[in-house]
Parts: C-alpha cells; structure tokens; sequence
C-alpha cells in the first residue's frame, strides 16, 4: 500500500509500448493481490485477473454472474499493488453498447490497464466450454466502437476477444477479428484455438495486431509453450486459472492428509515460509514508515 508509487497512466503507456516490442508478454492469473507481488518479484511482465477465476473464487460458476463493481474491485485491488500492467476480463462489456463504454471508465478509475470484452451472447459461459453462442458481428461491432469512445486514457488498451470459432469456424472467427480491429479494438483475443496451425492462421490474417494467447488447461487449446507462442508472432499470453487449480489442488490435497495424519507437518515443506511472506508484504518498510511518522514522545 506504501511503496506502490507508479502511476497507472505510466502502466498503461508502458504497456503500450510493450505490446510493440516484439517480445512475449507474460501475463499469469493472479485472483487476489498477494499473487500479483508474488509475480511481479518474479520477473513477469504483466498481470491478468480471469473472470472464471474471480467468480469461482467468490462460489460462482463463470456464467456472467459477477458485477461490474466486483470486476472493478478485484482490478483496483490488484492494481494499487503492484508496478506491472493489468489486464482484466470484462465479460460482454456488463450490458449493451453504453455500459460497456461505463465499464470502460471505470476500470479506468480502478487503475487497471486494459481489459477484453468478448462477443458472447449474455448470460456468457467459460470461453472452453461447448455450446456457446455469439451475437452478431455487427452487434460486437458496436460494443468496441462504444467502449473506444468511453474510453479517456488513450492508453487504456481495449482488446476484443471472439468465441466465434466454436459456434462459426475460423475462417468466419477472423472475419469477425478484423471487423473488431477496424472497429477500433487494440488488441485481439482468439478464444479457444486448438492447435498451433490455427494460432499461426490468425497472426497472418492480422499482421501488426498484438494477439494475445490463453493457456488454459483442461480446455481446447493445446498447452503451447512460451517458446511456441513467441516464434508464432504472438505478443501476450495468459494463464488465467492456472494459480486458482494449483491453490486448490494442494489445499485439498493437504487437508486430506490432515484428516489422515491429525496435523500438517507433512505439508510444511509445500507451504510458504513466515518470513518470505513478510518479505513479499514488505513488514519491515512498514514498520519503517510506522517509525518515521510517530517519532515523538508525548
């Protein structure tokens, strides 16, 4: 809270520029803002915050049942922590074309540096999931070009993303990609591509656009590596549930041993010490700050 002193303006101008240096951004899921300074420490460059992550962190299925003011929340609680960009998923824009424009401001205002809004019919379902559906490209269309002109940060970044491949195929996925760019969308989010010949179908249809790639296991795409998805030409990629089904899985894991073994010791080696969470919460600068502020004597 102390010591996070890059202004979001500068976050989303850096991240412009990332997006045309040619590298690979690296973007992990982070659904509360621990992970976020974990991640930044790390050496990545950005952070995502999923929709599915946020509402299965909050019991919900991710079928469009979070507001625009829990997205929000999530974004600016993520953001005040940590000097990287943040991408969020902003569902379908949270209603037609205006409040997709509202959606826009205030993510803005929660300091987050970009968002997706995608082109599902609402109530949406998981991009990996079958029997999707979509509105019209035309529809999408106005989505975008009501989000661009909502938009008061220039470098806010708007990035389109289509589940249309599953419902119309990826020759008609494209189309709908180049409509979104003309339309004005940043960046462009191919959901749900299975292999890399379709990933390399999309950077030549769109040479010049920054792409981003979602690594999600158990879906439809095949897990690429970053190596992969740098020689495609692509320019972000996202593991955005990854760190909620590694969390689970070992506290599931853990608490069963517990129930067999009576305590966790067995668990304390998977565990993160005292002192590197104090370290990565930063206590000693606040107790610092603590010191230099109340340095008088009544």
């Amino acid at each position: 809270m102390l010591f996070q002193k890059t202004l979001a303006s500068d976050k989303r101008a850096k991240f412009r520029a990332d997006l045309k240096s040619g590298r690979l951004l690296r973007f992990p899921g982070a659904f509360f803002p621990l992970l976020a300074m974990h991640f930044e420490k790390a050496g990545f460059e950005g952070i995502y915050i999923s929709g599915g992550a946020l509402s299965a962190a909050l019991g919900l299925p991710d079928i469009g049942l979070t507001t625009l003011t829990e997205v929000a929340t999530t974004g600016n609680q993520v953001a005040r922590v940590t000097a990287l960009p943040v991408l969020i998923d902003a569902d379908t824009g949270f209603g037609e074309a205006m409040s997709a424009a509202r959606t826009i401001q205030l993510l803005e205002d929660a300091g987050v540096s970009g968002c997706h809004i995608e082109d599902q019919v609402a109530p949406k379902r998981c991009g990996h999931l079958d029997n999707k559906s979509v509105v019209t490209a035309p529809e999408m269309v106005q989505r975008i070009r009501a989000a661009v002109e909502g938009r008061r940060d220039p470098n806010f970044v708007i990035m389109a993303r289509t589940d249309a491949r599953a419902s119309e195929g990826l020759d008609q996925a494209i189309d709908r990609m180049k409509a979104y760019v003309d339309a004005g969308a940043d960046a462009i989010f191919p959901e749900a591509m299975k292999d890399e010949r379709e990933f390399e179908a999309v950077r030549k249809a769109l040479p010049g656009v920054p792409l981003l790639a979602n690594i999600t296991e158990f879906g439809k795409s095949r897990l690429l590596t970053t190596a992969e998805l740098e020689s495609l030409g692509f320019n972000i990629v996202i593991w955005p549930v990854s760190t909620l089904r590694l969390a689970m899985g070992a506290a599931i894991d853990a608490f069963e041993t517990l129930k067999v073994e009576g305590n966790l010791d067995s668990s304390l080696g998977k565990m993160q010490t005292r002192k590197d969470l104090y370290e990565l919460l930063q206590y000693e600068g606040y107790n610092e700050f603590d010191q230099n502020l109340f340095n008088f004597k009544v």
